[in-house]
């Protein structure tokens, strides 16, 4: 049975006064945000701004330095097997000798607890989660076989198996090909419509504008939360990226210092179509 989602009337995550980092790099400042239950939310912003550090927080992978994190209306790390956190690819070891059917299993071993061995409701929700992300002929396939946009699915139907009620994805969509990225975006839409929230960070501008109902431009604090139409706004992308944006037309140019880049972009430049005005 799927986890419950929180009512649509509550809020899902939320952030106030929180400030984080790693040693002594402030990472985010003085964050206040809320998150309604239901939502499908897309982070944008530069590298180094702060999105992977709002995720791990929300999943209570790291501590704020002050401030307060609520999740699903509890302390973060309260009830962490309701929450389904999917990484960067980047920071996965592939070559790990594991099958795609035991990477979807791998979610649903908080619901198992240190003793308990999968049953038959376990078998259940696996083969329903590879299904539903076009998985089940490669569910005996190693992991690192796989191409990218496979690699995403499997760890998607991992985060699908765990029933969660709140979905945290860093870089769902980062090189996928279109077709894998128009499948994932529509299963994070129909878990959404059934009161369940995603929040995904993003670099592509145009899939925030086409794929999200909600975005959060975050450089280091919150510059602006609303409708994706916040990507088209020229003054919250200058806040956002500072000089690091330039729109050419209709593509919007990211240049991110190389300095601040992680491990996903290697000093390059993002190019981002963007969207026309309807």
């Amino acid at each position: 049975m799927s986890a419950p989602p929180a009512t649509s009337t509550s809020a899902a995550v939320r952030l106030a006064h929180v400030t984080a980092g790693y040693d002594h790099r402030e990472a985010l400042e003085d964050v206040d945000l809320e998150i309604p239950a239901g939502s499908l939310v897309a982070i944008f912003g530069p590298n180094g701004g702060g999105k992977s550090t709002l995720l791990k927080l929300v999943a209570d992978l790291i501590q704020p330095w002050s401030g307060v994190v609520e999740v699903l209306g509890e302390p973060a790390g309260r009830d962490a097997r309701r929450i389904a956190y999917v990484p960067q690819a980047e920071l996965v070891d592939w070559s790990f000798p594991v099958s795609v059917w035991d990477v979807a299993m791998m979610g649903r071993f908080p619901r198992l607890g240190p003793w308990r061995r999968p049953g038959q409701l376990d078998h259940d929700a696996v083969a329903l989660a590879l299904e539903r992300v076009g998985m089940a002929d490669l569910r005996s396939s190693q992991i690192g076989s796989l191409s990218g946009g496979q690699r995403r699915r499997a760890f998607l139907a991992r985060a699908i198996a765990a029933e969660p009620a709140l979905y945290l994805l860093d870089e769902p969509v980062t090189g996928v090909d279109v077709t894998t990225q128009e499948d994932l975006m529509a299963l994070l839409a129909s878990e959404t419509s059934a009161g369940r929230t995603a929040i995904a960070t993003t670099h592509d501008l145009a899939a925030a504008a086409e794929h999200f109902t909600t975005v959060v431009a975050l450089n280091q604090r919150v510059i602006a939360v609303g409708s994706s139409s916040l990507v088209l706004d020229p003054d919250v992308l200058s806040r956002t990226y500072g000089g690091h944006l330039l729109v050419l037309g209709n593509q919007a140019v990211v240049m991110d210092d190389a300095h601040h880049h992680d491990s996903a972009s290697g000093g390059e430049q993002h190019y981002h179509e963007r969207p026309e005005r309807r």
